[in-house]
């Protein structure tokens, strides 16, 4: 119970700094009164199980309740209080409709579009695109972009790179172009205003920050370290150990796992730079380890500070963090449960308990131990695990949080990249849906079903986000998916029988 609270308090802070960032700039509705909404079903399942006990059975109706209906009550909320409307549902330019006073006189009402462009340069908006590659039929004014709506005619690759081109030689850096599908179907650029300057850009450049990250990646070593040590078994009422009897106890948990994180966010980095993406350096979150959150970090991660370029720009970067992370995790993993203990199996046994571990909640953790220990393991046995075999597990479980295809999670890049940013948003709804019921089986799952809750399920779009992936990139994809389920499913009966 003390660590289930550990872990509402990090996710009470996530998601307030979320909503702090996703919403404070489009709605009145105060931060506080969305975050709360937001919580409500973590709040709601904590007081249950603090009442009733954590091996209590909860009411399918609390258990699902709170979870549809917090989604529909946030964004009722956000819309209430929106400040302005979206590009596609803004009203037109009152100034141009004669109601300027009519506008000025109802402070509800979004105030008047200011057009980007004057009518000449309007007349020059219209030769960036010919008509054999995107014939344009119409320009609308929103009040964060010009919408130009027309009919494709030739590949998005090429349509996307001529009118860019085009707008860049007559406008220069004045507008980002966004190449996106409609909900018609239909292809259409958006013009944003680029409010990024040159200064802006050296900024960003600078803050990188390579001292800050370097002191993170050494703090994270010696509190990863640390964590090492009470994974072992040393608690702080034991007798004091020799230096190097420390590290020989911590180090191989510490630089295992720190190998794993930084090998996968080290990746998305060298793909972010490959494709001109500005990107932080990988940045660890060290925090001291203690009986009930011994792990010593909180992982690492990197931030992208300008546009993906295109759905292949997006694939490649998403991808390429959990394959690093999976090809280092899984030797740890194997050589870490070949030194690891068979013992007798307890109610206790779970996925998270290291000492009592369960691998038949994973099937793949499960053809792994088979393979690690051999006869020694049978259907009847769980696992008391080496302190390398625990990083390789967490390595495994990050790989499956940031593989669900959700939002701005890796796996939500790769849906997004292979199916597009409305199917991808839909496949993400359906994750979460998925994983909620998986919790009835797996009830370590229901933390995963909360986290995924508050994660937006739309993926923010590339500039070129209409040219499809190729066959090859679509496979890929589609056998990562495929790893994430032998992750998280648990192991059949027949398996089982099979194996043991």
């Amino acid at each position: 119970m003390a660590l289930w609270f550990l872990l509402l308090g990090v996710l009470g802070l996530f998601t307030y700094f979320t909503v702090k960032r996703s919403a404070a700039g489009v709605t009145r509705t105060p931060v506080w009164l969305l975050w709360l909404v937001m919580m409500a079903p973590a709040l709601i399942w904590t007081a249950w199980l603090v009442v009733n006990g954590e091996d209590a059975q909860m009411p399918l109706l609390l258990l699902l309740g709170p979870f549809l209906i917090s989604p529909v009550l946030y964004w009722s909320l956000v819309q209430w209080g929106r400040i302005s409307p979206s590009p596609d549902k803004a009203e037109p330019n009152a100034t141009e409709n004669g109601n300027s006073d009519a506008a000025q006189s109802n402070p509800l009402q979004p105030k008047a579009v200011i057009k980007p462009i004057n009518r000449e340069e309007e007349a020059t908006l219209q030769t960036c695109f010919p008509w054999s590659i995107y014939y344009l039929q119409n320009v609308e004014y929103r009040p964060q972009a010009l919408i130009c709506r027309g009919q494709l005619r030739s590949s998005p690759d090429l349509a996307y790179k001529t009118v860019r081109e085009n707008i860049e030689t007559q406008f220069g850096d004045r507008f980002l172009v966004i190449f996106q599908e409609g909900l018609n179907g239909k292809p259409f650029f958006a013009l944003i205003p680029n409010v990024q300057t040159k200064a802006s850009a050296v900024r960003s450049k600078a803050r990188t920050r390579p001292m800050l990250a370097l002191v993170l990646l050494l703090l994270t070593l010696v509190t990863t370290t640390f964590g090492g040590l009470l994974l072992a078994g040393v608690t702080p009422g034991d007798p004091p150990l020799e230096g190097t009897e420390m590290l020989a106890m911590g180090l191989p948990y510490g630089l295992a796992l720190m190998a794993i994180l930084g090998c996968h966010e080290l990746a998305h980095y060298l793909a972010a730079r490959r494709y001109k993406i500005q990107v932080t350096l990988p940045y660890f979150i060290p925090i001291p380890p203690t009986p009930i959150f011994p792990f010593g970090t909180f992982g690492a991660f990197i931030q992208m500070r300008s546009p993906v370029p295109n759905r292949k720009a997006l694939f490649d970067v998403g991808i390429a963090g959990p394959l690093a992370g999976l090809i280092v995790t899984l030797p740890f993993l194997f050589w870490g449960l070949a030194q690891s203990q068979v013992v007798e199996r307890a109610e206790a046994s779970t996925i998270l308990n290291f000492d009592s571990f369960d691998p038949q909640a994973s099937l793949l953790l499960t053809l792994f131990s088979w393979l690690a220990l051999g006869a020694q393991l049978t259907a009847e046995n769980a696992i008391d695990l080496h302190p390398v075999a625990i990083a390789g597990c967490i390595g495994l479980i990050i790989t499956a949080l940031n593989l669900m295809p959700v939002g701005q999670l890796d796996g939500g890049h790769i849906v997004h990249a292979m199916f597009g940013q409305r199917m991808g948003a839909n496949i993400g709804q359906v994750a979460r849906l998925l994983i909620l019921l998986l919790s009835f089986v797996q009830t370590e799952y229901l933390l995963w079903a909360i986290l995924l809750l508050f994660i937006p399920a739309v993926d923010e779009p590339a500039l070129n986000d209409v040219t499809e992936l190729d066959n090859r990139r679509d496979f890929l994809g589609l056998l990562t998916l495929a790893l994430l389920v032998f992750i998280i499913l648990p192991t059949p009966p027949q398996i089982l029988r099979l194996l043991f």
